[in-house]
C-alpha cells in the first residue's frame, strides 16, 4: 500500500470561555484507509471536514492522537525521516518562493534543496513548464505572476522531486475555470506515464473528484462516511429519480407542501435565470405527476423540466443531509464554488 491508516485520530485541546477550562475538538475519528500504489485517490468534503488534518499527519507534519498510519511502506510517526524523502505536498492558494527570482530559478533553488543534481533539474524543470503551459514564463520573475500562474510553478515545485507518493491539499483553490482545467489535465496525464505514481488529492469541488480520481473518500465531521469508485458512489442513488425544474411564481413558494408529498425525498430551490429553480429528487418517476399538479395549485407555473443522472453531490447530501455549499454556509467557511462550476 501507498498509504494505509489503522483507526487514526487527532484531537486538539481548545480553550474554553471559562479561565483555565480546556475543550476537546475532534478533528479525527477512526479513519481507516487503504490506498494501493498507482491510484489517484480523492478526499472530498467541506472546509473543516478534517482533510487537511489528515494530509498533515500523513506527511509527518502532525502526530496522531491515536492510531497509525504508513506511507510508502514507513510509519509516519516511527520512520518519518523514511517517509520524507519519498513524499511531496502542495496547498491550494499557498504562496511559495521568492518574488524577485524567476519562475526557472525559484524551481532551480528548490530542487537544490531536494538534492536533485542540477543538470537534472534543469531538464526536470523545462519539461514540467511545458506539460502546465508555463514554458513562456520562465524566465519572469514570480511577484509578476497572476494567482493561477503562480499556483501553477507551485504545482511544478510539488511535481518536480518525482515523489513516490504525492499529497495535493485542495491544488486548484482559488484558480478560474481554465487554469483549474488545465491542473487538472496536468495531474492526470502525469499519473498516466508511470503506474507507480500514487497521489492523495483533497477537494471540496465535487467535479473536480468525479473527473479525477480513482476512488473517492466522502469525509464530514472527521469521519470517513463512504469509501468507493465515483460510479459505484453513485450508483447508491441511481434508484432515485432527479428532476430539475424552472418554474415562475408570483408568491412565495410553500417548499414545505412539495417536501412532504408522498415519494419526495429531498428538495432544493434557488432563484436563477430570472425564475425559481427547483431540484426534486424521488422515490420513482411515477411521483413527479404530484409535484406538477402541486405546483400548480400554488399557482407557479411549469417553464422547463428535465431529468439528470445522479452526480457525487447527490451522493454527499444523501449521506450529510445538505450540500456542500450549505455545510459551508453554516461553519461560515465562505463557500467559493464559481472557479469550479
Amino acid at each position: 500500500m501507498a498509504i494505509k491508516t489503522e483507526a487514526l485520530s487527532r484531537i486538539y485541546k481548545i480553550r474554553g470561555a471559562k479561565k483555565g477550562e480546556m475543550r476537546e475538538r475532534v478533528a479525527l475519528e477512526d479513519i481507516n484507509l487503504s490506498i494501493p500504489r498507482g491510484e489517484l485517490f480523492g478526499l472530498l468534503g467541506p472546509n473543516g471536514a478534517g482533510k487537511t488534518t489528515l494530509i498533515k499527519i500523513l506527511t509527518t507534519l502532525l502526530s496522531p492522537t491515536r492510531g497509525r498510519a504508513w506511507v510508502a511502506g514507513f510509519d509516519v510517526v516511527r520512520e518519518s525521516d523514511k517517509v520524507r524523502p519519498r513524499i511531496n505536498m502542495v496547498s491550494g492558494g499557498e504562496t511559495s518562493g521568492y518574488g524577485l527570482l524567476t519562475v526557472r530559478e525559484n524551481l532551480w533553488m528548490f530542487a537544490q534543496f531536494y538534492g536533485i543534481p542540477s543538470r537534472q533539474a534543469h531538464q526536470r524543470i523545462q519539461t514540467l513548464l511545458e506539460m502546465i503551459g508555463l514554458a513562456d514564463r520562465a524566465n519572469t520573475k514570480s511577484s509578476d505572476l497572476s494567482t493561477g500562474l503562480r499556483q501553477k510553478m507551485n504545482i511544478v515545485r510539488g511535481f518536480m522531486t518525482d515523489p513516490e507518493v504525492l499529497f495535493l491539499d485542495e491544488p486548484t483553490l482559488g484558480l478560474d475555470v481554465q487554469a483549474a482545467r488545465e491542473v487538472r489535465a496536468f495531474i492526470r496525464r502525469w499519473m498516466d506515464e508511470n503506474p507507480s505514481r500514487t497521489i492523495l488529492l483533497t477537494t471540496h469541488y465535487m467535479q473536480e473528484a468525479e473527473e479525477l480520481c480513482d476512488r473517492v473518500a466522502i469525509i464530514h465531521e472527521g469521519r470517513i462516511l463512504a469509501c468507493d469508485t465515483p460510479d459505484h458512489l453513485k450508483q447508491e442513488v441511481q434508484h432515485e429519480a432527479i428532476f430539475q425544474l424552472l418554474v415562475e411564481t408570483e408568491q412565495p413558494l410553500n417548499s414545505l407542501a412539495l417536501e412532504n408529498l408522498p415519494g419526495v425525498l429531498r428538495l432544493h430551490h434557488q432563484w436563477m435565470n430570472g425564475g425559481l429553480q427547483l431540484e426534486i429528487s424521488l422515490a420513482e418517476e411515477g411521483v413527479l405527476p404530484l409535484v406538477i399538479g402541486e405546483l400548480e395549485r400554488q399557482q407557479a407555473h411549469l417553464r422547463s423540466l428535465q431529468k439528470r443522472q445522479p452526480s457525487l453531490e447527490d451522493v454527499f447530501v444523501q449521506l450529510v443531509g445538505l450540500r456542500m455549499e450549505e455545510v459551508e454556509r453554516e461553519r461560515g467557511n465562505g463557500y467559493h464554488p464559481n472557479t469550479q462550476e
